[in-house]
């Protein structure tokens, strides 16, 4: 204990000694104090954010980030907790753990691994239980899904009579976790990376990317990503699937209550708030005037109407939606102060009076000058892979989009859309290390996989996703954004 509270002292110490007085350091050529400051603040608060945890350095990155010459207090909590992005999120997850809280997530799972397709063949199987994550992973949070998922897998595991140490045990929690990530990647809703790259887009540009837009380039990749996954466990990992023959899940749809009131409200009004994020951008060729009016509301307007609406109506004398459940249960606070935190800092780093942004765009801009469309497409679709599989997702979010939106933004030819949603995809792909995302400290942590077997194939499909990034996705994205 002693040991780990110096270990701790000491940390702090040093991140503080970053925090106020790296600005005191000889700048180089062209960077100004402000943007020395700044990036002390940063290398502080991430070695902690990494070290010790992402809840009260992200309060003091935001009390920091005041002390910062031209820039106030009050524009720091509006662009962090005032941000959009903070509302969109905080009312996202008050109706998904609203949903969370029927059987409907289990009940979904199981009607994929009961269907007749799923028993005719192991690997059919192993495919449809795969789909069904990748399908409720894209609306739902990874880690609610994680968690649900793990109770249904160690079931099957029971049936199967599976021992730790099993390849097909092994198969089923990594790829479980793979694809929970990759679904993160498919979609915005109720996911932050997606949603913080697009709004730093937003940010820079003054233009947006619909919900649509991003699903038209998101889904294909992740789908063909999971296709990948599977073929590499196939040919390379190549389990024994002879268990799953005599395989007979339909026992678990036994444990399942029939479909009620409850249920049946809470599903109907998540769907109706999907339905006003995805459906504008899907009509915007036929009927702008209906996608400019809803649109005009912003992104934080539909689940905050769902929140409201799960709070009104009423199934046996008990709302569905429970405000003091929902907010002490139901939102990662510390996740979400993080969100702020990161927010903030990119506003700060991006703000043209700090320069930081400006210094860097001209160092690297000789790099990349030379550069095609696709090299730079793969360049930041490689460093959003790698820094998001070693360290924080939002802050890969953070400094890869502060970094590639203004020279992207300044390269003739570069869709910066498309290198926007890109980014925020494969901020999304983090499942080759724990740090990576708690999703792969659930899976590790069960037992039934290990850090080896995930860092092994994890990267692997890192790499295959870097290459769809570039080769797929941007040019799908440059096409619809």
């Amino acid at each position: 204990m002693k040991n780990s509270a110096a270990k701790r002292a000491w940390i702090i110490a040093i991140s503080m000694i970053f925090i106020l007085f790296f600005k005191y350091l000889p700048a180089p050529a062209g960077m100004t104090t402000a943007a020395m400051q700044v990036t002390g603040i940063f290398i502080g608060v991430l070695i902690m954010w990494m070290t010790i945890s992402i809840d009260w350095p992200s309060m003091l990155c935001l009390a920091a980030l005041a002390f910062v010459p031209g820039i106030s207090m009050n524009s720091i909590l509006s662009s962090g907790m005032g941000n959009a992005t903070f509302a969109f999120l905080m009312f996202t997850f008050m109706c998904t753990y609203t949903l969370s809280q029927t059987p409907f997530i289990r009940r979904c799972a199981i009607a994929f691994l009961t269907t007749k397709t799923a028993q005719k063949s192991p690997w059919r199987f192993i495919i449809l239980y795969f789909a069904s994550v990748l399908f409720l992973g894209s609306f739902m949070s990874p880690t609610v899904l994680v968690v649900i998922m793990i109770a249904i897998t160690e079931e099957i595991y029971a049936v199967l009579g599976l021992e730790k140490g099993d390849k097909t045990a092994d198969m089923m929690m990594m790829g479980m976790v793979f694809c929970s990530s990759i679904s993160a990647g498919m979609t915005p809703i109720a996911h932050v990376f997606p949603l913080m790259a697009m709004g730093y887009y937003t940010t820079a540009s003054g233009n947006t990317i619909s919900y649509a837009d991003y699903m038209a380039m998101g889904i294909p990749v992740g789908l063909v990503a999971a296709v990948i996954m599977v073929l590499m466990f196939r040919f390379i990992l190549k389990p024994d699937l002879s268990a799953l023959k005599s395989l007979d899940v339909s026992s678990l749809k036994e444990t399942l209550p029939p479909m009620g009131r409850r249920e049946k409200y809470s599903l109907a009004i998540f769907f109706g708030v999907v339905a006003l994020w995805v459906v504008p951008g899907v009509v915007r060729p036929f009927l702008p005037q209906v996608y400019n009016y809803i649109n005009s509301f912003g992104t934080a307007m539909p689940p905050l109407l769902g929140a409201v609406a799960m709070a009104i109506v009423t199934v046996d004398g008990q709302p569905l939606l429970s405000f003091k459940d929902a907010t002490s249960k139901g939102i990662p606070w510390a996740s979400l102060i993080m969100v702020s935190a990161t927010l903030a800092l990119g506003s700060v780093m991006t703000n043209a009076d700090v320069g930081l942004t400006a210094w860097i765009s001209d160092k690297i801009a000789p790099v990349t000058a030379g550069m095609g469309v696709m090299a730079l497409a793969f360049l930041f679709a490689l460093w959003a892979a790698v820094q998001t599989n070693l360290s924080s997702n939002m802050v890969t979010v953070t400094v890869v989009c502060a970094i590639a939106l203004p020279i992207c933004m300044a390269t003739p030819g570069v869709n910066t859309a498309a290198i926007a949603a890109i980014i925020g995809m494969m901020a999304s792909y983090a499942f080759a290390t724990p740090p990576a995302m708690a999703t792969i400290v659930f899976a590790i942590g069960s037992g039934w996989t290990t850090t080896t077997q995930v860092a092994k194939y994890g990267f692997l499909l890192m790499a295959a996703g870097v290459l769809l990034a570039t080769f797929m996705g941007y040019p799908i994205a440059a096409m619809v954004m």
